[in-house]
């Protein structure tokens, strides 16, 4: 039986579109609780939908868009954010990004970045797709940063890596956003041991993860009910989840230690709490946030 064609094998990530779409909205919004600082998405979006954007012709709460995701993005966008800075302040020796999409950190940061070399892994069609998009808008490169294609379900991250540059002794930052739920459960635990041995004592990691019972359908969380089929109706299906309250021992498989797991409930107080304690949005329950180290 021939295997199902995904979108990213052919072209660049749509998912990927949609989340510097969701960051291009949040960078215009006026209320600070929804307002983020990823400017670069903004001009990296095509003159018509930054034009509807712009001008609120679009609608986050129209039910095309599954619910709370919009509000997942711009949460989980701040909170890594964070990580990211505070890792380039302490001079950590080099962030590593996989599946990076439209990713601007490395952009948006460069002025307090003086010494953290950044690789980011990415299908070609997206990684081609998004350089040259920062090209055409005349966004420079920044010179610390190496762009190496691949296909994560096939290529060997440590050969890509080691080929490019990369040293497994540094302390490393690990960025996964948005990529271990595309992965088959294969390709996620050859990943996770992969880390495990680039990751030298002191590294950390970042990923999120959708819960098991999504693939299941069992439809428990706030936005989850149609969510599956949207990512599955843009030929980028979900292949990989985590059972509730497992993700330690998850971690645990590869020696990792988890410092801080974030599930929707964690994200609406850190991000979406006003001065009295009330919840001004809720965020989309498939999804957590994990943070990590060795």
């Amino acid at each position: 039986m021939n295997r199902k064609k995904r979108r990213i094998e052919s072209k660049s990530s749509r998912t990927a579109g949609f989340t510097c779409m969701y960051r291009a909205a949040s960078y215009l919004e006026k209320n600070s609780h929804y307002k983020s600082e990823d400017d670069i998405s903004l001009r990296l979006l095509p003159l018509f939908l930054k034009f509807l954007i712009k001008n609120r012709l679009i609608n986050f709460e129209w039910s095309f868009f599954p619910k709370g995701i919009y509000e997942y993005v711009i949460a989980r966008t701040k909170y890594i954010d964070k990580i990211v800075k505070e890792s380039m302040i302490n001079d950590v020796d080099q962030i590593l990004i996989l599946g990076a999409g439209f990713d601007s950190r490395a952009v948006r940061f460069r002025e307090i970045n003086y010494r953290t070399k950044i690789y980011e892994l990415d299908s070609p069609h997206t990684q081609t797709e998004k350089i040259m998009q920062f090209k055409k808008r005349n966004i420079s490169l920044p010179g610390n940063t190496v762009y190496i294609p691949m296909d994560f379900n096939v290529d060997s991250i440590t050969e890509k890596l080691v080929s490019n540059g990369f040293k497994p002794g540094k302390i490393t930052l690990f960025l996964m956003e948005g990529i271990i739920m595309y992965l088959s459960k294969e390709a996620v635990d050859t990943l996770f041991k992969t880390i495990y041995q680039l990751a030298s004592s002191g590294s950390r990691m970042i990923f999120d993860y959708i819960y098991a019972s999504v693939l299941r359908k069992e439809n428990i969380y706030y936005g989850e009910k149609n969510i599956y089929e949207k990512v599955n109706g843009v030929q980028e299906s979900w292949l990989s989840g985590i059972e509730k309250e497992e993700i330690k021992s998850f971690l645990q498989k590869y020696n990792l230690e988890l410092i801080q797991n974030m599930d929707s409930t964690d994200l609406e107080k850190m991000f979406f709490c006003d001065d009295n304690d009330n919840i001004i949005a809720r965020i989309n329950g498939t999804h957590c946030i994990a943070y990590a180290g060795k």
